[in-house]
């Protein structure tokens, strides 16, 4: 979208389908201020000449920085699955996927 377009409630909707996001309906057009006042943001860096600015993927030096790799001790397999909605003779359970 370009800026200055303005984001109707059908897009809004759009985009929270797209995301699989709920919004309640009484948040719908708040959620349509936010979207637009980005979109407005945006468009501002686009009329910027940056002709003479490098393209960069990170705006800082990135150096990894590994730590040594040290075995230590684990979880139980009761520990890790403490938590588990719907543990399964040992394991997590999860829904099935479509074949």
């Amino acid at each position: 979208m370009e800026a200055g377009v303005a984001i109707t409630r059908e897009d809004v909707l759009h985009v929270a389908r797209l995301a699989r996001l709920e919004i309640p309906a009484d948040q719908v057009e708040e959620v349509q201020g936010q979207l637009s006042a980005i979109l407005e943001a945006v468009g501002k860096v686009s009329e910027l000449d940056l002709s003479d600015v490098e393209p960069t993927s990170h705006p800082l030096d990135v150096v990894n920085a590994w730590a040594e790799d040290e075995p230590r001790p684990s979880l139980s397999r009761e520990e890790a699955l403490a938590n588990a909605p719907d543990p399964s003779e040992g394991a997590f359970r999860v829904p099935a996927v479509g074949s």
